[in-house]
């Protein structure tokens, strides 16, 4: 039997016990959660990235499918949100570290990541909420597959604009490598994610957040679209909880090794801050 032919057995098992994690503690209700339906107003803050409360995130993103290849990668990504008004100015400072598994020539690897951390200076415009603010990438990645070895800096900006309904939005990045391992290929990258999110009856809603990366040192990148399901629940306590799971495909990419198929799920808590 092919390395491929016995990965798909397995990558079809993951995916069903990834769905069963993410979904089922969703659809049970218990009394730990007294309020449990949220109105549409704080399921889009539940959902809006530019909430100021400490927030922590449990993300994961699995390809089980790859163009021009028989392997599949996977990045666990621990995230949150620090809002602070260090020097008077209110801000939200943004990390995210990766777990990240990555083919090698004999099969996959897993590791720390690059660690990526972000500044936003928040502001409106009229009713649109935006942010801008700049980026820092650190080489951290425990592994030379996990990690591009490059330091990286740039600008990211987020639009915010709510609705009745839901959210309509986007989350823009670029960065571009300055410093790091002469033997490692330099990084110029941007990534546009569009933010989609329609709200259900008793605090669920759709999704569409796929993110869309372009490799601008070489040319290659891959353009996914999503649609998935969440579930948002006002715990006792006032700490919010959001479930989520979100399929996504690629309908445009350019190189080797883009992802065909992807599931991005996650866990969110938004704590409530005090006075």
């Amino acid at each position: 039997m092919t390395r491929a032919c016995k990965a798909k057995p397995i990558r079809t098992f993951r995916a069903l016990c990834l769905m069963a994690v993410v979904i089922v503690p969703v659809a049970v209700t218990t009394p730990a959660f007294a309020q449990a339906t949220p109105p549409s107003s704080e399921a889009n803050e539940a959902n809006n990235p530019l909430t100021p409360k400490i927030t922590v995130n449990f993300h994961d993103q699995w390809a089980p499918q790859l163009y021009d290849s028989n392997d599949y990668t996977n990045a666990f990504l621990f995230r949150g949100v620090i809002p602070n008004a260090a020097f008077g100015t209110p801000q939200l400072f943004r990390y995210t570290l990766p777990i990240a598994t990555a083919p090698t020539q004999t099969g996959t690897t897993t590791s720390i990541g690059d660690l990526n951390l972000i500044d936003l200076f928040p502001f409106k415009v009229g009713h649109t909420e935006v942010a801008i603010g700049p980026q820092l990438t650190a080489p951290t990645a425990g592994k030379d597959e996990t990690g591009t070895g490059k330091w990286q800096a740039g600008l990211a900006a987020i639009v915010i604009a709510p609705q009745k309904w839901g959210l309509l939005g986007t989350l823009v990045t670029w960065q571009q490598s300055f410093a790091g391992s002469n033997r490692r290929l330099d990084q110029n990258n941007l990534a546009f994610q569009p933010l989609i999110l329609y709200n259900l009856p008793r605090g669920w809603y759709l999704r569409s957040t796929a993110t869309w990366n372009f490799d601008l040192q070489r040319g290659n990148y891959a353009m996914p679209v999503g649609f998935g399901l969440g579930k948002v629940k006002l715990l006792e306590s006032g700490t919010t909880l959001n479930i989520f799971l979100e399929p996504q495909w690629t309908v445009s990419r350019s190189g080797a090794g883009q992802p065909q198929f992807q599931v991005f799920a996650g866990v969110n808590l938004q704590f409530p801050m005090k006075r």
